[in-house]
């Protein structure tokens, strides 16, 4: 009791618990600006598409309904009206030919993208976690089989094999989760050769090797030993991943074997701008600007994931980084 008198009198600093690891990520996320920033940005691209047909509700309009006597029919069927028909009714102006509210369009083709690029992300993350475990714990023989399949599937061009699936489906199918099944059962060799890299290494740990003398079996220890440890690379893999599923489900939809009228996408709009690049260019330019500002915003984001859960990296970021003091460093 005297002791601890004497150190309260000294002035000493109390000891201060270490932060936990979810805790410590979380400041050292929010210490980087630019992905903070980032995150509002995705946050609020999420909220737009899950409150799509709100917002449409709130604009009075629906992405389907047609308005020919809002173009101009003599002059091919541009917008009546300037910046392409923009309006107290129509908020972001009209589509060209249709006349379909482009406001209604943009905020349903963010539900398509963003969900198509989830899905996707989910698939080949859980396809390429599933590969690489089992070839990291396999026998020899299932090791080199399972990587020699990785290596064609890294060999193959991904987007003509997409190409080539897509074109054969009938259109009976709904085109987002064909989408979403195509391009996450075909990208997933990135995440099993990094999940077998990171698995061979942890299974010569001595924590691996006590839980297999304790007589668990395989998929026990890469239940409670393996995938803890491996959750920071997969969560930055995937958070990578992510934006670039964009990119590939707009660029499908672009080639025209993406999503079909009259469901709306980003890429899928960006499709039919093309030729209206003159005469109606807000219709170009915002589908192609959410895209830049949605795939430049997750990028950030995934690269703060980085930095945030390997410390070693911090120096790769220090544009928009404050320096903090980590107790549990």
């Amino acid at each position: 009791m005297s002791e601890a008198l004497l150190v309260k009198e000294a002035g000493a600093a109390p000891v201060v618990a270490p932060a936990s690891g979810a805790r410590l990520f979380w400041r050292r996320l929010r210490a980087q600006r630019a992905a903070s920033a980032a995150a509002l940005v995705v946050l609020l691209l999420v909220l737009v598409a899950l409150a799509a047909p709100l917002l449409a509700a709130l604009a009075g309009q629906d992405p389907n309904t047609y308005h020919p006597d809002l173009v101009d029919s003599a002059a091919g069927g541009v917008p009546i009206g300037p910046f392409g028909g923009i309006s107290a009714d129509h908020w972001l102006g009209v589509e060209p030919q249709t006349g379909r509210d482009l406001f209604a369009r943009i905020v349903y083709g963010a539900r398509v993208s963003l969900g198509v690029a989830l899905v996707a992300t989910v698939l080949q993350i859980t396809l390429g976690l599933i590969i690489g475990l089992a070839a990291a714990l396999g026998s020899r023989w299932v090791d080199q089989l399972l990587s020699r399949i990785t290596d064609i599937n890294v060999a193959l061009p991904i987007m003509v094999i997409a190409l080539a699936l897509l074109a054969i489906v009938p259109d009976t199918f709904p085109r987002p989760v064909l989408i979403a099944l195509v391009i996450g059962g075909i990208n997933w060799a990135g995440t099993s050769k990094i999940v077998r890299a990171q698995a061979l290494t942890l299974k010569s740990l001595d924590f691996v090797s006590a839980a297999r003398l304790s007589g668990r079996g395989k998929w026990s220890i890469a239940r409670r030993e393996l995938l803890p440890s491996l959750a920071a690379p997969v969560i930055t893999y995937a958070a990578l991943a992510f934006p670039s599923n964009i990119i590939v489900e707009a660029a499908l939809s672009f080639l025209g074997v993406g999503i079909k009228p009259p469901t709306p996408s980003w890429g899928q709009m960006l499709t039919e701008a093309d030729t209206w690049y003159q005469a109606a260019p807000t219709y170009l330019l915002l589908p192609a600007g959410l895209l830049f500002v949605t795939v430049l915003a997750l990028t950030v984001l995934g690269e703060g994931v980085r930095t945030a859960l390997d410390p070693r990296a911090a120096s790769r970021l220090r544009v928009g980084t404050k320096q903090i003091k980590e107790d549990a460093a």
